[in-house]
């Protein structure tokens, strides 16, 4: 249970906790898992109030609208915390015509400076991040390991996430801080974002409109890992109890991994469609900056004794079956 793991000699009943981007898909499922004093810090901008207003209401965290951007509000909320767990980030992910080539470096490199600075400030000494698979970009070994490198991003989100892991290292280890990366795989939960969606609810609402017909983005042979939240949430917690080093590394995935042309399969089979015809667009990346084979090396993380409870099939298909639920989705 996540309740009873120790972070540093602290438990986590204990602790004064910060999340940001805690009313995101990742966050939302997080706070309902973990004790402790939270509040929550988030903009919105992906995420809806919905996610988590049956806890604000019951006023069982304390939820502040506001921007890692704002250095100042960031130092504000930061204050008497013993914990900061930032999931923060710019959703959209993808590079489009038009699209501000600053927008990941101003949220999730800069953002980042600005919590470890108020980290500093305030004498908070604990932090845990999800950064991303992204940043290890074409990589030349496959299931691909913590100590891979050099690290070459193909895209502005992938860049900016590896900024903000060199920023979070050198904070740590000049001020004597604890913190631990997280390089997530693909997370796949029972709720979405409103910009940025992954490739389900896409999938998901595209047949909502036509279902005979499914546009897939790339060639349908991507090929990557998939996470549960659940399962990430308990490995974020379960390695940085585990974890001795002040300032630790781990992939966050599954042993396996499917390709995008199994995915819609899954969705089509739990819609209970029949006879969609696939069509592909955008080639073999099906968007600027992707990569198409992104399979992680959990071996660290399994050797410290954790392991998703569920392979890649099985957590799109049970994040499927929640989605529809969620909307209300039935055969018919």
């Amino acid at each position: 249970m996540v309740s009873n793991y120790v972070l540093k000699g602290s438990k986590l009943e204990d602790m004064n906790i910060l999340v940001t981007g805690g009313a995101g898909v990742i966050g939302s499922n997080l706070i309902r898992k973990i004790p402790g004093n939270i509040t929550v810090l988030d903009n919105l901008s992906s995420s809806t109030i919905e996610n988590i207003a049956d806890l604000v209401s019951d006023k069982k965290i304390e939820f502040v609208k506001g921007d890692i951007r704002d250095n100042e509000l960031v130092m504000k909320v930061s204050k008497g915390k013993n914990l900061i767990i930032h999931l923060a980030a710019n959703a959209d992910v993808r590079y489009y015509e038009g699209k501000e080539t600053d927008d990941d470096l101003k949220t999730n490199t800069i953002g980042t400076y600005n919590v470890m600075e108020a980290m500093r400030k305030n004498d908070v000494n604990n932090i845990i991040f999800s950064s991303s698979s992204s940043v290890y970009g074409f990589a030349s070994k496959i299931p691909t390991p913590e100590t891979y490198g050099p690290l070459l991003p193909e895209s502005l989100y992938a860049g900016s996430k590896m900024g903000a892991e060199g920023i979070i290292s050198s904070f740590a280890n000049i001020f004597g801080m604890n913190a631990w990366i997280f390089r997530f795989a693909n997370i796949v939960a029972p709720n979405y974002r409103n910009i940025g969606r992954n490739v389900i609810p896409d999938l998901i609402f595209k047949l909502m409109k036509n279902r005979e017909s499914l546009e897939i983005l790339g060639n349908g042979k991507q090929r990557k890992s998939y996470l549960y939240v659940d399962d990430c949430i308990d490995g974020m917690f379960y390695l940085s109890s585990a974890s001795n080093r002040n300032i630790d590394v781990f992939n966050l995935g599954n042993e396996d991994s499917i390709t995008v042309d199994e995915i819609a399969n899954i969705i089509v089979n739990e819609m209970g469609l029949k006879g969609v015809k696939f069509k592909y667009a955008g080639g073999e990346r099906g968007w600027i900056g992707d990569v198409p084979t992104t399979i992680l090396d959990i071996t660290k993380a399994m050797g410290m004794g954790w392991k998703p409870s569920m392979n890649s099939a099985e957590s799109v298909a049970k994040s499927a079956r929640e989605i529809l639920k969620s909307i209300g989705y039935g055969h018919t």
